[in-house]
Parts: structure tokens; sequence; C-alpha cells
């Protein structure tokens, strides 16, 4: 590190611990966030989702809805980009200094049961209210019990207007309540979610069947 004066030193060397934290503290974001895999908008094609008027290409990929408490419900197909979206939007956030979690639906609500059977539930409560955004991959991939529903309607009753929350799912609304079995539960966490929501519909063909080694 080259200067003229001890004080300009002294400037560079404060400007560059600075850096180093910042460096360190996003490190530490992406890793509590447990991405699956790291993954950024670069080389994203929005060209077949419908994005609604309601919210911009810009917003999605500044994560700026975040701070105003937004909720994004990503419907489609598999493989058409849905959990990329996502987890994009998520390293986003952490790259602004937010906390963020990302996890498959079906292992939050193992997780959930788990902690409440073991006494920890409220602990593992205060984990998620601690987060600015949540991603709920694969929501709807697989049915829940009718505790597991119950846990996962306290979990977004959490988050209503007070943080964030990106869905991914291939389920239409009205298939929700094949998921949950119980009519009033399904209404219950839909009317939570799509308040403050911008539902972005994803209706291209699978990536990975496009860009499969094997042909079929």
């Amino acid at each position: 590190m080259q200067a003229d004066t001890n004080e300009e030193f002294l400037l560079k060397l404060l400007q560059a611990e600075v850096v180093n934290r910042e460096i360190i503290r996003k490190k530490r974001l992406l890793k509590n966030a447990e991405f699956d895999v790291i993954k950024t908008f670069q080389d994203y094609s929005f060209d077949n989702i419908e994005i609604p008027k309601s919210i911009s290409i810009e917003t999605i990929q500044k994560a700026s809805f975040i701070g105003n408490k937004e909720n994004l419900i990503l419907y489609g197909a598999v493989g058409t980009g849905k959990t990329h979206m996502a987890t994009a939007i998520g390293v986003q956030a952490c790259n602004q200094g937010k906390e963020v979690k990302f996890i498959r639906t079906a292992s939050l609500v193992n997780q959930l049961s788990e902690a409440k059977a073991s006494g920890s539930l409220k602990k593992y409560i205060k984990k998620i209210q601690n987060c600015e955004l949540l991603i709920f991959d694969e929501w709807g991939y697989v049915p829940f019990e009718k505790e597991g529903a119950q846990l996962l309607l306290q979990i977004i009753s959490e988050c209503y207007e007070k943080r964030s929350v990106i869905i991914t799912t291939n389920l239409q609304f009205s298939q929700w309540n094949g998921i949950f079995y119980d009519e009033k539960m399904t209404s219950a966490i839909i009317d939570r979610l799509i308040h403050h929501s911008h539902l972005l519909i994803f209706d291209g063909p699978s990536y990975r069947l496009k860009h499969s080694t094997i042909n079929c």
C-alpha cells in the first residue's frame, strides 16, 4: 500500500478494512442463506415470463420490492427458471446486506415439525423473524399433514407485512387445497400471500430438457 503521507496511508488502511469487512459480511449472508447453487441474473432471459404491470424487471433484478415488504409468486412448469430467478434475487439481496433464507418447502415443514417436537419451535421462528426475505422453493410439490400445514400457516402469518416472501410453484391457487386438505387453512394462507404480491407466470419450455444431452 503506497502513500505519500502517514495520514494518506492511514486513510487507505481504514478504507481497505471497511471493504474487507463488507466482503466478509456478504460471504456470511450468502452462506447463511443456504442456496442450493449461487445464481445471478447474468444472461438470464425474461422472454417467456409474464410480468404484471405492478412490478418492473428492474425492480425484480434489484430486489427493491423487499423494502416495501412485497411478495413474489413464481408460477410455471418445472424447469422454466423459477428457482433461478428466486435465487438470483436472494443473492442480490445478500449483496445489499439483507438477511435471506432459501429453503425447499417440504424441508421447511419437516424442520418445523422437528422443532415443535423438541420444544425449540420459538427459537426456530425467531431465526425466521431475523430474515428480510424468505424463499420457499418447490411449494406444493409434496402434500402436507394437518400439523405441517398449520405450522406453515404460522410462518406465513409471521411474515405477513413484516418481510418479503418468494414462492416457486407449479400449482394454480385452485389446486392448493390438495396440498393442505383444509379449505379454511388454504384460504388463510392464500389470503396472506397474495396481499402485496406480484404473480409472475413462466410459460417457456423446460431449460433442462431443452439443453439435455439425451435426445428425446
